[in-house]
């Protein structure tokens, strides 16, 4: 702890801790203020699972911008999902809050029930369009008169290009959600909106020893189930997608008599998995398909437009981003700014429109590198410092509310519901956080106990421990308890760092929260 005395000359201390001089004693001051936070947060980053690792964490005036404390602040890192800050603010900036993405079946108009030529649907890159919204497109048509299509299901994903993965993906990534391939044609598997996914459940038969049943969402006959799995006492299950196709193999055991489990994977060339659904749709609907499927063509222009989808503006898909740090929406956005800036839906077109975006908003893109709209690239390498400059200068934009009101609150919802409870930062503290192996970060917005609201960014790297989220929980927690007057002590107390033990080594804890199935938010 870092004390001042109040006398500068050969002084003796008593047992009692106070300070005597010529026979008259002084008390200590401890010191209280800027310096004694910078203290308290010195202690906290003690941490041994921090040692020989890297930290980067600035705190400033979110109203000035005056910084207040600064470990690292300039040193790049990955910051895992912290790149969505960016990719969302960009988004609202560039395409506003009323932005919606709108989903088209075009072809010719039909004639006696008949479209003469091929049918398109046209993607514009929507990640929260579900099979039921297929089978309403389908529906329409009927409702148009349509009941035979003469020529082929086209499938429409060129508003963005082929290239499904970012660059540095990890390839044992690949098959769940929050690596999922992009396309501008694709389907969620649940109101989530995990976007070119599937969903099993798993589900116990009759009696113990009995095949357990599975079922897929979207239902589809593109990706294939083998399904070895089945009743038990209890539930272990395994579902993995083979790394080449899109086999999902389910093995183990399910509870007899219980709820069942589910799981979540993505697919191979989700355009394609649209067309099968798409196709199933339209079947539903009492419409013929006589042609076959194809991909990746542009929708020629003339056509009629025959049916569409429009999804909700962007101002209600931000929460569904930033809330549960959703990866497939983020990814969607990040082509979308490109798309609309550039005409071409690329991570490279994106990439730059993000930096044309908050530029204007203080950020600098000179020391910093995003290459991809998640967070998902170990390629993306930012600072702690570059994060709280554009948490401080985006407070004046028109849609900072929107985007404010999107981010998880402490001990309350998203990738914070279970964190920082029974801590001063619960229900004040808003932020994003940042999961993957051997990175971790969590920046955003508190208010100090003398109402000053403060915005922070911590960004952790190169650690061999599973977790650190609890080194950031006691900073963001310090800081929502710390005043003018506060000393370090008093500070270190807010933050309870005393009191919250070491936490257990768990695999998990490299995932964000919501992305653990079943979720442990």
């Amino acid at each position: 702890m870092k004390q001042r005395t109040l006398i500068s000359s050969a002084v003796a201390v008593t047992a009692a801790g106070a300070i005597t001089l010529a026979g008259t004693m002084v008390a200590q001051a401890e010191e209280t203020g800027d310096a004694a936070l910078a203290a308290a947060i010195d202690a906290i980053l003690k941490d041994n699972r921090l040692t020989d690792s890297q930290a980067g964490v600035v705190v400033a005036d979110a109203e000035t911008g005056e910084v207040l404390y600064d470990r690292g602040g300039d040193k790049r890192a990955i910051p895992a999902s912290n790149d969505k800050l960016f990719t969302t603010a960009a988004a609202l900036e560039q395409l506003g809050g009323d932005f919606t993405y709108a989903t088209e079946v075009t072809g010719d108009r039909p004639v006696d029930g008949v479209v003469a030529g091929d049918l398109y649907l046209r993607g514009a890159g929507d990640p929260t369009i579900l099979e039921a919204d297929y089978d309403r497109l389908a529906e329409d048509l009927a409702d148009l008169g349509v009941s035979t299509i003469d020529g082929d299901l086209v499938a429409d994903d060129t508003a963005f290009d082929a290239v499904r993965s970012g660059a540095e993906w990890g390839w044992s990534d690949l098959q769940y959600v929050y690596a999922a391939e992009i396309s501008a044609l694709t389907v969620a598997s649940g109101d989530d909106y995990n976007a070119g996914s599937v969903r099993v459940y798993i589900e116990p038969g009759a009696a113990e020893g009995d095949a357990a049943t599975v079922e897929m969402v979207p239902a589809n006959d593109y990706v294939e189930i083998v399904n070895t799995a089945t009743t038990g006492a209890s539930t272990s299950i395994s579902v993995n997608r083979d790394p080449h196709d899109n086999v999902i193999r389910v093995s183990g055991t399910v509870a007899a008599g219980g709820d069942g489990t589910y799981a979540t994977r993505s697919v191979i060339e989700p355009t394609q998995l649209v067309a099968d659904v798409f196709a199933d749709s339209l079947a539903d609907a009492g419409i013929t398909l006589n042609g076959d499927l194809r991909f990746g063509e542009a929708t020629p222009q003339g056509g009629e437009l025959l049916a569409s989808h429009e999804s909700a503006p962007l101002s209600e898909l931000t929460a569904d981003v930033l809330k549960p740090s959703n990866a497939s929406m983020a990814e969607a956005l990040f082509k979308t700014l490109g798309y609309h800036d550039s005409g071409q839906g690329t991570f490279a077109s994106g990439k730059a429109a993000v930096y044309d975006a908050l530029r204007p908003y203080g950020v600098d893109d000179g020391p910093v590198r995003i290459a991809d709209g998640s967070g998902i690239s170990r390629h993306n390498m930012l600072t702690a410092g570059t994060i709280t400059d554009l948490l401080s200068g985006v407070k004046d934009a028109s849609w900072f509310g929107t985007w404010y009101d999107a981010l998880p609150i402490a001990c309350e919802d998203g990738t914070l519901a279970s964190r920082m409870c029974g801590t001063p930062a619960e229900g004040n503290a808003r932020a994003k956080t940042g999961s993957m192996t051997s990175v971790s970060a969590l920046s955003g917005y508190v208010t100090d106990a003398d109402g000053r609201e403060l915005v922070f960014g911590v960004v952790f790297n190169d650690f061999l421990y599973s977790t650190v989220k609890d080194i950031e929980d006691k900073i963001a927690a310090a800081l929502a308890g710390y005043s003018a007057s506060s000393t370090e002590a008093e500070i270190t107390t807010f933050a309870n760092v005393e009191e919250i033990d070491m936490p257990e080594e768990d695999p998990n804890d490299r995932l964000e929260c919501s992305w653990v199935e079943p979720s442990v938010c």
